[in-house]
């Protein structure tokens, strides 16, 4: 299972070549609650926009990947397992997917580095 990150997810959403490694993972992709707040916060800031049409609902809703949302208490207690990111998205992304023990779909050098191969899927 890989939950993807949020370049990933919009990657995806664009179709860009990036995400080539994750053709042949269909049916084993997960987006984090994390990424939609991310997301959204990058729309207000002026720093994304989404394809005409488009909306965090329809990415949410996408049939390429699943919404995955833990129990908080979890996954907030994870999340204060992760003292190397001053990221709040990254840092909760990361306990989302050690929660569930999946890996993650980034290019991120530094998620790459610290969780290393096991833990990522390189793009």
């Amino acid at each position: 299972m890989i939950l993807l990150d949020t370049n990933a997810v919009l990657w995806l959403h664009q179709g860009h070549r990036r995400t080539r490694p994750l053709e042949s993972e269909v049916g084993h992709l997960y987006v984090s609650p994390v990424s939609l707040l991310e997301m959204q916060f990058l729309i207000e800031a002026g720093r994304l926009r989404l394809r005409p049409g488009a909306s965090l609902s329809t990415l949410a809703d996408d049939e390429r990947w699943v919404l995955d949302d833990p129990p908080s208490g979890g996954w907030f207690n994870r999340a204060l397992e992760i003292g190397w990111t001053r990221d709040p998205f990254d840092r909760l992304l990361i306990a989302h997917a050690r929660l569930r023990g999946w890996r993650v779909a980034t290019s991120d050098g530094e998620l790459l580095d610290r969780l290393g191969p096991d833990g990522t899927v390189e793009l």
